[in-house]
């Protein structure tokens, strides 16, 4: 009995010191945020949402208090709200529900691990149970939608240059845009999202910084700092957006050309692991055969 106290002491110790570690690691490799002119910086503009994380703060639910003050004193609760965004606010989803899912692996597989016996991997199965959603699920889901999101966004950045030069604003162009397209993705949701939100009240300033928060994308950051821009110093907005729709094809095709040159490098993996010893073996099966039965021909 004092053996498996000791045990569970040792094991506990372990994972707090894992999780001490890990922290430390995260916030010493998180990138510094870079300072921004006033007229490129768009992020302290409008209002924040209210957070899921603040009816936790009088709970007297044990798991609810750990939630509260892993999300607040790690800084986590940040982070699971900007993955959220990221992911299009899903209707079944939320930051509170995120981090509750990501600490409960955290606990569950370190229990199993311990149960079965193996201390060394239940400390590490902590980490690898907390950081599993973000690997498997949301990560994968993210740059899903962003790659929905930009694969169009070269076509609607001259379809907007196209009607703003006709004589509309751009935000009644944009809006023009997703009223004519037969098939809505991603970039139109977002996009339809940004015009609903300054006909209920935003500015267009911080209409234009949620879309850009929400896609996640710096084509998007650059798009919206361009507009704000023209906004600001009265230039053309066409050619600006004509330009950055030209330079976004050129680095896609740039970034095409590079895929196509690596495609080759990353074929000899399978070939050696999987083409070249089946040959091998085809050609050197009968002669092995052969000496095994015959023996030496001399």
């Amino acid at each position: 009995m004092p053996d498996n106290v000791f045990k569970i002491v040792v094991t506990l110790i372990g994972l707090i010191g894992s999780f001490g570690i890990f922290q430390f690691i995260y916030r010493l490799l998180s990138p510094k945020q870079a300072s921004q002119s006033a007229m490129a910086d768009i992020s302290d503009m409008g209002t924040k949402d209210s957070s899921p994380f603040s009816r936790l703060e009088n709970s007297q639910n044990p798991f609810d208090k750990l939630c509260f003050l892993f999300g607040r004193k790690f800084k986590q609760e940040q982070k699971m709200e900007a993955m959220f965004i990221l992911l299009g606010r899903p209707a079944k989803l939320d930051p509170l529900k995120m981090l509750q899912l990501k600490l409960k692996l955290a606990i569950i597989i370190p229990v199993v691990l311990l149960l079965l016996g193996n201390i060394p991997l239940a400390v590490l199965g902590m980490l690898i149970g907390y950081g599993i959603p973000d690997m498997a699920l949301w990560n994968r889901s993210i740059k899903q939608r962003q790659r929905d999101i930009i694969r169009g966004f070269p076509t609607f950045v001259d379809l907007g240059a196209l009607m703003i030069e006709s004589g509309l604003d751009y935000m009644t162009a944009f809006d023009r845009i997703v009223k004519i397209s037969t098939e809505k993705t991603g970039l139109e949701l977002e996009i339809e999202k940004t015009i609903n939100e300054v006909q209920l009240g935003y500015s267009r300033r911080d209409a234009l910084r949620r879309l850009s928060d929400r896609t996640g994308l710096q084509e998007v950051r650059s798009f919206v700092g361009l507009i704000v821009q023209s906004d600001e110093l009265g230039t053309s907005l066409v050619e600006l957006l004509r330009n950055y729709s030209a330079d976004m094809r050129f680095r896609r095709l740039n970034k095409a050309e590079k895929m196509a040159a690596q495609a080759s490098t990353k074929m000899l993996i399978p070939l050696f692991i999987f083409i070249f010893p089946t040959v091998f073996i085809l050609m050197l099966a009968p002669m092995i055969s052969d000496l095994i039965h015959g023996g030496m021909p001399f």
